[in-house]
């Protein structure tokens, strides 16, 4: 596959996609040292899991990217999002995973629309692994039961 034969907005979804992925990399990243340093030692280790598989979805954006024949280049990053409690981080990732699930919903539509299959099926395997990471946080966010501020008086950044 050659540059040529992909459509520039679809172009545009992978780098959006790369930035979003590498947010995600730097946001749970942040914040598995931040629990850590709270003694939550079980939150930072599921952090650190969850930044190695966004880690992997970075890096199966590059590759396609290369494979496409266009360098890989991530637009902007986000700011890292914080909160003084775990259940605040955890209400900070759940509106990244929604805006990644929603990012490649909309790239799945368009490649499916401009008979892309190839792309649609890269996008639809990357959404169905964000929609089970915004279950699993769902699911986490719930056990906690919405308790609030366990961690007021700890470092925040």
């Amino acid at each position: 596959m050659t540059m040529g034969a992909v459509h520039p907005r679809v172009l545009g979804y992978l780098g959006r996609a790369l930035s979003l992925e590498l947010s995600a990399v730097q946001q749970y990243m942040t914040q598995a040292s931040l629990v850590g340093l709270w003694g939550d030692m079980d939150a930072a280790e599921r952090f650190r899991h969850e930044t190695v598989e966004e880690m992997q979805h970075a890096e199966k954006i590059v590759q396609r990217m290369l494979a496409v024949g266009v360098a890989p280049a991530a637009s902007q990053l986000r700011a890292v999002a914080h909160a003084p409690d775990l259940v605040g981080l955890l209400r900070h990732n759940t509106v990244l995973e929604n805006d990644l699930i929603q990012h490649y919903g909309e790239a799945v539509r368009f490649c499916l629309l401009i008979g892309d299959g190839a792309n649609a099926e890269f996008f639809q395997e990357l959404l169905s692994d964000e929609q089970h990471h915004g279950a699993e946080l769902d699911a986490w966010l719930k056990s906690l039961g919405g308790q609030s501020s366990r961690h007021l008086e700890r470092a925040t950044f």
